[in-house]
This record gives C-alpha cells, structure tokens and sequence, in this order.
C-alpha cells in the first residue's frame, strides 16, 4: 500500500497485503503449497536469486500467502522497511538477536522479558560469547546510559513487562541508544503495532509474538519481526539463513485473525479493564499490576504513548490466598500458557527476581469478551476443583448478572478513551 495517502489503522487491517496480483481474483490471498518452483528457461531461474519477498524461488522462501501476511504487519508500523516471519514468537526474539550480535559483544536486556527470551540469553547468547547484563525495568535512559561499555552493542526492551508489566520510556531510550551507536529491541507483543506503533518511536527491531493476537484463535504459532530500514537488510539475511519458514496454512490463519484484530484488541481492553476493576475491590486482592492503572509503574509512559491496553494483566494476592489460588487457576483453565485467545486464563507467576517487582503472589489474568460471550466464562466444577474461592464464585454470577448489560469502556482515570 502507499504511504501517500494517510489510511485508518481498522482500513489497513482489512486492506495490508491484499495486492491484486496475489489476490488473483479473490477476496483472500489464497493458500499457496509448495516446495519447487517451477520455471520456463535457466535464465528466469538466475533472475529469481537472490530470493527476495514478491520474486518466487524456492518454497522455503515463501509465496504471496507469506509475503501478503508480512506485508500487512509492516502497514502496521509507518517507518518500517519490512518484516519477516518466524515459526513462533521465541524464534522472532532468536534470530532478531542474533542478527545484530557477535561473539564478544554486550546486550542489555530488560530484567522483566519473557521466560524464553531470558533463557536464550542466559544459554545461547552465553555460549555464543555474548554477554547479557539485565537492567531494571524502570530504569530511566540516563541510568540506562551508565550501564553502556565499550562491547554494548544493543538494547532489548519489554514493555509492557512481562507478568510484572512495568511501562518503559521507550522513545527516550531508543533516541539515548541512536546517540550511542546501540540497537534497540522491543519485544511489543502485549499491544501490537496497533496499540503501539513501535518503530515510529524509534526502535530498530520490533518484535511480535503473532501466536497471541495477531492470530487471535489459539489455533497457530508464528513471531514476526518489523525492521527499520537500517536494520532490514541484516534481519533479513540472518533469518534465510538459519532457513526460518512459516507455513501457508499459518500464514492464511494469522492473516485472517489480523482482519479482525482492532475489534477484537477493543474488546480484550473492555473486558480486562472490568475485570481488573472488579478483582480492586475484591478484599483477598492486594493490588492490581495494569498499564491503565495509575499506580503502575510507567503509567505515564503508556497513558503518553499508548493508543489503548490489551487483555493481559496481574493482580497480587494477599499473602494466605496464594496457596489457594493455584487450584483457582486450574479451575479457571487446563491450559494457561497462551493468552490472547477467545478463553479466560489465569496463571500464578514464580517470585520475580526483579528490584521493581510489585509483589512476589502475582496472577496474570486475560478476559476476552467477558461480559458477552457468556458461554466462555470459567467454571468451578467439583471434578476440576473441589473447593472454589468463594469470591470466584461470586465473580462469576457477577457476570451472568452483567453479561446482557453494554458498557462504555472509560479510562481508568475516568477520561474517555
């Protein structure tokens, strides 16, 4: 699509990608299978390397369902070169990383990242000779700037964190990390590019999880990383190199669930933000860790930043019902691994190492639709769980209560949205 003229975000979720010649005459960029490309003479098959997006070549390097779906997510972020995709959102972070890092050099990763983020730092990254050094969450960009030796070559941020979901200034520390010669990194799986439009505020590499919103069903995994134009070149060698591929049938899905992602990100906003004020007063709840929430840490950053908040939040428990809420998760959901699905999900979280963590008993939670998809709303069956919080219960006729009634999402603040 052109940058020309200036198109709604909802417009370009329905239009990213949808090229005439990769339409073919339908409504949806078919699903396109295949290994081996056929070509008429050896000089078309010359002219079709070095593989490069739009141009077939070889199956691993993707056909327009791929290209079309990529295409789309890079609509997303105004500034952006391109993206690439990856089989899930841990291979997006991988390859990112290793794209601008080499045996020697020094990362600063944010102390708050996703379970398998940390854990390739800590073993890939260490065995590759790469050093990471964490940094807190709230860091400021001047105290973030100290840290900066001579080996530091990028910066990594999560924001929100993830379980204990700290805001960062991000702008701030990308112009810090320019002035310095550092990559930056955001992994911005928690409000996507629709809520947070990461390279227009200067990060380099913007990374998303397309396992969670983006495909929206529960049904795929797949990562995408959205590059600057100072950066794409290199993201997108490192990934055909390590022979990175996402299927069609996956790409179809993710580009399907992308259509619908604004009024769906609208409504996982409606009924966390409900959720989260109702679990507030609750007297077994200590404290709730939401972006929209004033008294989480950079609040300032998202109200300043941010075009909204997803479905992803934390409450922590005070400390006798800790013990108790791990068999209320179970109850909640089998699985709670995945989040940004159409199902409820709650899940404990082990003590964070982090200075800034706001409490050790922190539950994440995620509502979609809560109040109108009735059908979905946990239950506690004796056979999952044989005595239920007694304030779960009550969360629950709550519901069934409200779940006829439409409400008007305000700001916690009490601004409109």
């Amino acid at each position: 699509m052109s940058d020309k003229k200036p198109m709604h975000p909802d417009t370009k979720l329905v239009l990213g990608g949808r090229r005439k010649e990769w339409l073919r005459g339908m409504v949806n960029v078919p699903v396109s299978r295949t290994s081996t490309i056929l070509f008429d003479s050896v000089e078309e098959i010359h002219a079709a390397y070095p593989p490069e997006d739009g141009r077939l070549s070889y199956g691993r390097n993707g056909t327009w369902t791929q290209w079309s779906l990529a295409e789309a997510l890079t609509d997303l972020e105004p500034g952006a070169a391109g993206t690439r995709l990856f089989p899930s959102g841990s291979a997006a972070v991988s390859i990112a990383l290793t794209s601008v890092l080499g045996p020697g050099d020094e990362l600063l990763m944010v102390d708050s990242a996703y379970g398998p983020t940390r854990h390739f730092c800590d073993r890939e990254l260490k065995r590759l000779g790469i050093a990471t050094r964490y940094y807190d969450p709230v860091a400021t960009p001047e105290e973030l700037e100290a840290m900066i030796s001579d080996k530091t070559r990028a910066i990594f941020m999560e924001s929100p964190g993830s379980l204990t979901f700290e805001v960062q200034d991000v702008p701030a520390i990308c112009a810090m990390a320019k002035k310095r010669g550092l990559t930056t990194l955001l992994d911005n799986t928690w409000a996507t590019s629709f809520f947070f439009p990461a390279i227009a505020k200067g990060v380099d590499l913007a990374i998303v999880a397309c396992t969670k919103y983006i495909s929206g069903h529960s049904d795929l995994m797949m990562g995408a990383v959205t590059a600057a134009p100072s950066h794409w070149e290199r993201l997108s060698r490192t990934g055909r190199s390590f022979g990175q591929y996402v299927s069609p049938d996956d790409a179809y899905l993710a580009a399907r669930g992308l259509r619908t992602l604004g009024v769906r990100l609208r409504q996982h906003e409606l009924g966390a933000v409900k959720v989260a004020h109702w679990l507030k007063d609750q007297p077994q709840v200590e404290r709730i860790i939401h972006p929209a929430f004033a008294d989480c840490p950079g609040h300032e950053f998202w109200r300043r930043d941010f075009l909204g908040s997803s479905g992803l939040f934390g409450f922590a428990l005070k400390g006798a019902e800790t013990q108790r809420a791990t068999g209320w998760s179970r109850a909640w959901s089998y699985s709670a691994l995945a989040t940004a699905g159409a199902d409820s999900k709650a899940s404990p979280s082990r003590q964070s190492p982090i200075p800034s963590a706001p409490h050790p008993n922190v539950i994440t939670a995620v509502r979609w639709c809560a109040f109108t998809s009735v059908s979905r709303i946990p239950t506690t069956s004796s056979r999952i769980w044989p005595r239920p919080l007694p304030f779960i219960q009550q969360a629950e006729a709550s519901i069934r209560k409200k779940a006829a009634q439409k409400g008007r999402l305000k700001r916690v603040d009490g601004k409109p949205p």
